[in-house]
């Protein structure tokens, strides 16, 4: 079946009232018709047997239980309910602890768009609430695990097809980056997506999502031909900007307030090595690093093959701090010219850690993976600032105080990894955010060059939750006070990195959010992933 009609919900609705009834007396006696109507849905499990236990399942509701059992008859291998070890094990498969700590009453993994539908209808008609999870990577709590609710799992979708004219490139949300990139590498081909290859294409990309080759194609979701999307009402149907200009256009940065995406059309192109990678120094050389980092975002429309990150990070066991530039450029060319200043930074002072090399993207992905390992808790934040060396060195500043201010109290420092980075968002890459009738992101070409600042800090252990959030905190606000009094402060906020407290579509600005406003309404009027869908920056908050 291509979609559910409402039909098929107001069917359930009935089923729901049954099994409902049936809480007293421990049994489900079904008729006919409704049998009938839930085998064409797919649920050939005896229903009479369904017996539900309430008195272990505190914080779960009433609906949710329901749906779940209903759920784990009718697809008894994808669905996992709470206290089973299958469940355990998905609850083990999240990047951050924190996000693992959330308890579904059960979790869903579809195999198809068609899954997806059906249980977004049974969440409807029980409302129960749900997240969705693609890569599973998000630091913020329930933003793709649904407490007490259904947190359906993308993780099956993993086509990866590309066309006979090598042109485009269809990709379930389940995949990650790494595993695209691995594919594709073996075939000189590329799309534009993350840069870790642990992060998933789906959250990822309906963030934003900043590239290696963003300077030559802007973000991901600028390269996003066609979305596989289903909507509240249970449709499944192709979104493009032909078909739907107005849902295509808040799909690119407008998160997973419109539908769930099953796949991604990405637009693709020949790739073969880059040349890139990691080189590690003192912070000492903080002045002459921030610099160089000016003069490239200044310059990076000049080539825009090459990308660049700029982090600052402090080292318990070394007790020092650590400045790591990170390059990559699109051609086998070792220090291009636009990396001239940095060639004379490494020239003069060697580098403690030196990975520069030639290689194919995945492998540049797994090595920026290995800086941010799975099991530990973590705070990202951001702000988005002007070109300025000078701020740069401010905020480095402010970023060390605070380190300095909460590092005698962290109780736990295995594994403590607070960093600081910043990335060009140059007129190159805003220069395609207008293509294809443009993204909802807010930023205008004369605005550029922006550097994009991100607070993400790491540590193993809950009791330094509060130390670490405050500190995280007093940086960002700090350094953005410092920012406007240099007329340096740009609205813009990365939902990809924003913090929970933090309202991205406010940084859009006024007019883009409310006609992202508006396009919700129109394909989801009843709120739906407003409201059941609790996780995620929301439109209407």
């Amino acid at each position: 079946m291509s979609h559910y009609s409402y039909t098929v919900t107001f069917q359930l609705i009935a089923v729901i009232f049954l099994v409902s009834q049936s809480l007293l007396v421990g049994a489900v006696n079904l008729p006919q018709s409704v049998t009938d109507a839930l085998g064409k849905l797919g649920l050939t499990a005896d229903l009479e047997d369904l017996n539900l236990d309430l008195s272990d399942q505190i914080g779960i509701s009433t609906g949710c239980l329901i749906a779940c059992h209903i759920l784990s008859l009718s697809r008894k291998h994808s669905v996992s309910l709470n206290g089973t070890l299958e469940f355990a094990l998905q609850q083990s498969r999240y990047w951050d602890t924190q996000q693992s700590a959330i308890f579904p009453a059960c979790h869903a993994v579809v195999n198809s768009a068609s899954d997806v539908s059906f249980i977004l209808l049974l969440a409807e008609a029980t409302q129960c609430p749900f997240a969705v999870k693609s890569g599973g990577h998000s630091d913020i709590p329930g933003f793709s695990n649904s407490k007490g609710g259904i947190t359906i799992d993308l993780g099956q979708l993993k086509q990866l097809d590309v066309s006979r004219d090598l042109r485009t490139t269809q990709t379930g949300p389940g995949n990650t980056w790494g595993s695209v990139y691995e594919q594709l590498d073996a075939r000189n081909l590329t799309v534009i997506g993350g840069r870790e290859s642990g992060v998933g294409v789906g959250g990822l990309t309906l963030g934003g999502g900043m590239s290696f080759f963003s300077g030559q194609h802007g973000f991901a979701c600028d390269n996003v031909q066609n979305y596989q999307v289903v909507l509240a009402d249970g449709k499944i149907v192709d979104i493009n900007q032909k078909s739907n200009p107005d849902l295509y256009f808040a799909l690119r940065g407008g998160g997973n307030n419109f539908g769930i995406v099953t796949r991604f059309d990405l637009d693709t192109y020949e790739q073969g090595l880059l040349w890139g990678g990691i080189q590690v120094f003192p912070s000492t050389l903080n002045v002459s690093i921030n610099k160089a980092f000016e003069t490239f975002n200044a310059n990076a429309e000049k080539d825009p093959s090459a990308a660049l990150i700029l982090s600052y990070s402090y080292s318990f066991k070394a007790n020092t701090y650590f400045a790591t530039t990170v390059y990559d450029y699109a051609l086998p060319t070792v220090f291009p010219p636009i990396f001239e200043d940095f060639k004379k930074i490494a020239s003069n002072n060697t580098p403690i850690l030196d990975t520069t090399r030639f290689s194919p993207l995945a492998n540049f992905t797994e090595e920026l993976m290995q800086g941010t390992p799975a099991g530990f808790r973590n705070r990202y934040t951001t702000a988005t600032f002007g070109n300025s060396a000078l701020l740069i060195e401010r905020t480095l500043e402010i970023y060390q105080s605070e380190l300095e201010a909460v590092r005698p109290s962290i109780t736990n420092t295995t594994g403590f990894n607070p960093t600081l980075a910043f990335q060009p968002i140059s007129k190159a890459i805003i220069s395609h955010f207008s293509t294809n009738g443009g993204n909802p992101l807010g930023i205008s070409y004369d605005e550029g060059p922006l550097i994009l600042v991100q607070f993400n800090w790491a540590w193993p252990s809950a009791a330094d939750d509060q130390r670490c959030i405050t500190a995280i905190g007093n940086i960002l606000r700090r350094s953005v006070e410092v920012a406007k009094s240099m007329g340096l402060f740009n609205e813009y906020i990365y939902l990809n990195y924003a913090a929970a407290d933090q309202v991205p579509y406010d940084g859009y600005g006024a007019a883009n959010k409310a006609r992202l406003q508006s396009i919700s309404k129109k394909y989801d009027p009843n709120g739906v992933f407003q409201k059941l869908q609790p996780g995620g920056f929301k439109l209407f908050t």
